[in-house]
């Protein structure tokens, strides 16, 4: 299903970016599908995932991480990539319309990009609420739990964890894309509003996503119809380094179980050392420079960061639930996402490892036709994972 529209790269660069999610609305196409509405913007970009990218992208750039974390900086060694002349057809056009900004005000940033309530999209499908959980020895958590009005028996359930470089986003962001798994997949959908760097570091939102992991099994906690045989994890970005480090979390405490993950190009690995990581200088796209700021706020002074912060240093990988991993050849997380399916392959785990060519980080919220082939991916893979075996 198409839910996202193309745009064109000359109205873009005079989009505020932090008015985009206020333009989601959901209507029915002819055929009874769950669509998202034009808003005045005649070729808008309709994934409030994209608005979070770009603000993400924009700070992070003006930012300079200290020498506390160990990242390797981009070297002569590894030639930058030209993302003009290497980026697919489908996306030309949207990476040169991304804008560069020298400087950003994180409180200010937060303050603007909360969205405004009465445009959240809208499913008839689907009954959206908060929930407020307990959690050991921190603040109460909220959830955002999307359920099908229409329930019979047991449902299948997502952990749905937005991304944000850790430190931006909340569950609303990912407003259309919660409602659009629930919907087309019949399934339960819970997001946790995580707690977020700087201000909370590591470990903060590892036991956050792992307190809503644990609710969503607890069938007397939640008054959910959750099969619990069929959860997945999900997230991208930080979302889905956090989507790994849950599912580490779960397999050493011994459960809850998770039966797939969805782990969208993850973040993984904190010492940004790799190829990939040095190539991608372009400070249009997540580079080098950001991913390493982004880092530093979530590890602040960390002197050996464990693997459940960074899940490339795992030693061991085995037990982990079965994955779809999916990464942009121009994304710098590009070689971790990689090197971690390989490690997954080589314990004997089922991974469908998918590296897109000429496709930069959050390529998938564009709207082209390469973006949405990927969203369907994303749903095809958690739509087989959960069907009843």
């Amino acid at each position: 299903m198409d839910i996202f529209a193309s745009w064109e790269a000359e109205e873009a660069q005079n989009i505020p970016l932090i008015n985009l999610y206020n333009s989601l609305a959901f209507d029915r196409d002819k055929d009874g599908e769950l669509t998202l509405q034009k808003s005045p913007f005649s070729q808008q970009i309709r994934s409030a995932a994209l608005a979070l990218t770009f603000v993400c992208l924009l700070w992070l750039t003006a930012c300079s991480p200290s020498a506390d974390v160990s990242t390797e900086a981009a070297n002569q060694s590894v030639k930058p990539l030209d993302l003009d002349a290497m980026v697919h057809p489908d996306l030309k056009a949207e990476l040169s319309a991304m804008p560069k900004q020298d400087t950003f005000n994180l409180e200010a940033m937060r303050k603007d990009f909360v969205p405004d309530e009465k445009n959240f999209p809208k499913s008839e499908k689907i009954e959206v609420y908060n929930k407020a959980i307990a959690t050991d020895g921190n603040p109460s958590l909220r959830l955002r739990v999307y359920r099908p009005k229409q329930l019979e028996g047991e449902y299948p359930a997502i952990l749905w964890i937005h991304g944000g470089g850790h430190f931006l986003g909340a569950p609303e962001n990912d407003e259309a894309t919660c409602l659009w798994f629930a919907e087309e997949i019949g399934c339960i959908v819970v997001s946790p509003d995580y707690r977020l760097a700087p201000e909370n570091p590591y470990p903060a939102d590892v036991e956050d996503c792992f307190a809503a992991l644990k609710w969503m099994a607890d069938t007397k906690a939640n008054s959910l119809p959750i099969d619990t045989s069929r959860i997945a994890v999900a997230g991208s970005s930080a979302g889905g380094g956090l989507t790994i480090s849950t599912a580490l979390k779960a397999r050493d405490a011994g459960g809850p179980k998770i039966c797939f993950m969805l782990p969208i190009y993850p973040m993984l690995d904190y010492r940004n050392n790799t190829i990939s990581a040095r190539q991608i200088t372009d400070p249009r796209v997540l580079s080098h420079s950001a991913n390493a700021a982004a880092w530093k706020m979530y590890l602040g002074d960390i002197k050996n960061v464990p693997a459940y912060a960074s899940p490339a240093l795992a030693e061991d990988v085995s037990g982990l639930p079965p994955a779809n991993i999916l990464v942009g050849s121009l994304d710098p997380f590009r070689d971790e996402n990689i090197s971690f399916a390989q490690r997954m392959l080589d314990a004997g785990i089922t991974v469908e490892l998918h590296v897109i060519p000429g496709a930069f980080h959050a390529f998938d919220t564009l709207g082209t036709p390469l973006s949405n082939q990927a969203m369907d991916e994303h749903l095809n893979a958690l739509k087989n994972a959960l069907r009843r075996q």
